[in-house]
């Protein structure tokens, strides 16, 4: 989701005013995507990279999350949306990870569509945290070399068990993955959209499904 500071400075606003505009659309998008059959929506929220940016501006990132957790908890449990958080959970300030964890428990047994948070998250941290959990298993005696195999190793991620993604969208005209689930998107279709994340709406995301509904997936083979 990425642009909510560049879409606030071309309205000569503060870039954290872009972040707010942009919680907007994450609600937005997922009444379309329940609207539209699609069972996971992943959002890349924050990076482990991003921690890199201004105290101020984390912090306001953090209390937007808040407010949208505060505001859409009922709505989340009304429509049968579970909240799963992935990333770190060590960095992360107490207020904002009790509010993660409270609606997490709560949506829990919900199965109408599965809303992944990535927070303080990173592709290799992702990779190299489950090889930590394997060396653990083998050294314990739970896992054999032999046992290693592509489909194992996925289950020590942190989408664990899920599909991996169809697609990936990125805003902002950016064409990378920029550290984003990188076992996990191996055979995802990528489209790169130039609209900054507050500017992408249900149109958007319709013409995003439109295009990767022409792509044809032939995962290697001919």
């Amino acid at each position: 989701m990425d642009g909510n500071g560049r879409w606030a400075k071309a309205r000569g606003l503060s870039r954290t005013l872009g972040h707010k505009e942009g919680v907007k659309r994450v609600v937005e998008m997922l009444r379309e995507a329940k609207k539209l059959g699609i069972k996971i929506v992943t959002v890349f929220a924050f990076s482990s990279e991003n921690w890199s940016r201004s105290g101020k501006e984390v912090n306001k990132i953090f209390s937007y999350m808040r407010i949208f957790l505060d505001l859409y908890k009922q709505e989340l449990l009304k429509q049968g949306v579970r909240l799963n958080m992935i990333g770190r959970r060590d960095r992360i300030d107490e207020g904002s990870m009790k509010k993660l964890q409270e609606i997490e428990v709560a949506t829990a047994n919900n199965e109408a569509l599965l809303f992944n948070v990535a927070l303080d998250y990173g592709g290799r941290w992702d990779i190299v945290q489950a090889a930590k959990k394997i060396a653990k298993d083998y050294k314990t005696k739970k896992i054999s070399t032999d046992g290693i195999n592509e489909a194992v190793f996925s289950n020590y991620l942190s989408l664990r068990d899920l599909p991996d993604p169809d697609l990936m969208i990125r805003t902002s005209g950016e064409e990378r993955v920029s550290n984003f689930l990188i076992w996990n998107l191996a055979y995802s279709e990528l489209y790169f959209c130039p609209k900054h994340w507050p500017d992408f709406d249900k149109k958007e995301l319709a013409k995003a499904i439109d295009v990767y509904s022409k792509r044809k997936r032939r995962f290697g083979k001919v």
